[in-house]
């Protein structure tokens, strides 16, 4: 779905003319429903890890405490990494962090060398220690803040620009985000119609890239040392 045909959509259910354009609209109303649009994907998008929104990055080690700018070593689109989530390929170790400042900073006061790196972010960079070795490949998971395709360049933006944008999150709850705020903008009541969005956005996260079962029994995924013998039937 399009900005245009999602705006052309909310206009209809909320009893205003429908425009044959969005972002070049001279008309007061469809220039705060773009703005409207804006604030809910913006907010929407960081509301929570969406598995749209997740991409990972590679990167080769240099022999210093800092890695480079996390924009640099992920994208401009960086928001935050994924918890558990950044592993040193060459060695087959995980990079454990993030650490908190009083942590980095008992580290650095005992001169810790090893054997196991940890990270922090600081000031946008991604810091190391101890320092590793250089030419190490680190893969890690981040969450973008682009939640818009830019169409015109096959590119992501954190906004919408142009009519023919297509949203990276699902359209069907970002334009019920955009009725109920503007309800809410125009002073009218907007409870029921905010109900119904916070029903759609909780079922969304719920499913939002399959969720692992729960066993509260026998962990049939840690199977003990020996022979290992499948379920079914047997004859001699």
């Amino acid at each position: 779905m399009s900005l245009l045909t999602m705006i052309t959509q909310c206009a209809r259910r909320i009893g205003i003319n429908a425009p044959a354009s969005v972002s070049s609209s001279a008309d007061p109303a469809v220039i705060q429903l773009m703005a409207i649009a804006n604030e809910e994907g913006q907010d929407l998008a960081s509301r929570y890890a969406w598995q749209a929104l997740q991409t990972q990055s590679t990167f080769s080690t240099v022999a210093t405490e800092s890695q480079g700018v996390m924009t640099t070593l992920a994208g401009a689109g960086f928001r935050y990494i994924v918890n558990n989530a950044m592993w040193n390929r060459t060695l087959l170790r995980p990079v454990f962090g993030p650490l908190s400042p009083g942590a980095w900073q008992e580290l650095k006061a005992r001169n810790v060398t090893g054997p196991y790196n940890q990270f922090r972010i600081k000031g946008n960079e991604l810091l190391f220690i101890p320092v590793p070795a250089a030419s190490q490949t680190i893969a890690f998971e981040w969450v973008s803040r682009n939640w818009v395709n830019v169409t015109a360049g096959g590119t992501t933006a954190a906004a919408w620009t142009a009519d023919a944008d297509t949203g990276v999150l699902d359209e069907e709850v970002m334009t019920a985000g955009v009725i109920w705020r503007w309800q809410q903008a125009k002073g009218l009541e907007y409870a029921e119609n905010y109900a119904k969005y916070e029903r759609l956005v909780s079922d969304l996260m719920a499913r939002d890239g399959g969720k692992p079962t729960l066993n509260m029994g026998t962990d049939f995924q840690s199977w003990p040392a020996g022979v290992f013998v499948p379920l079914g039937s047997w004859s001699l």
